[in-house]
């Protein structure tokens, strides 16, 4: 999405799960948006593990995402999830490594 569609269509970001009219969603009620942010965050946080981090909910508005040893960025979205994990880790992070999507899967899966 461009940033002019980002700003016109409110401060949500495209990808989270919100209820617009007219738009089919399965989460329609706050409940339900608020099981797909924590289930979005489990997500991230077995991704981010790998790298030394962990990323967690702050009052349903934004993420707050750490090192091991407690050095913090807020974040506004998942969308600046990665350049602020590499500000972070103080390195280039791949999250489609093939090393690490085999451990994801293997996670998975045993």
């Amino acid at each position: 999405m461009c940033s002019l569609c980002g700003i016109l269509g409110g401060n949500e970001h495209w990808a989270d799960a919100v209820a617009r009219p007219g738009v089919y969603t399965r989460s329609a009620e706050r409940i339900d948006r608020r099981r797909e942010r924590a289930r979005r965050v489990a997500i991230a946080n077995r991704i981010l593990d790998a790298f030394g981090l962990g990323i967690s909910d702050w009052q349903g508005s934004s993420f707050l995402l750490s090192t091991r040893t407690g050095k913090t960025e807020i974040i506004e979205d998942l969308g600046h999830l990665w350049p602020a994990a590499e500000r972070l880790a103080g390195r280039p992070l791949d999250p489609l490594a093939e090393p690490l999507l085999d451990r994801l899967e293997a996670n998975r899966h045993g």
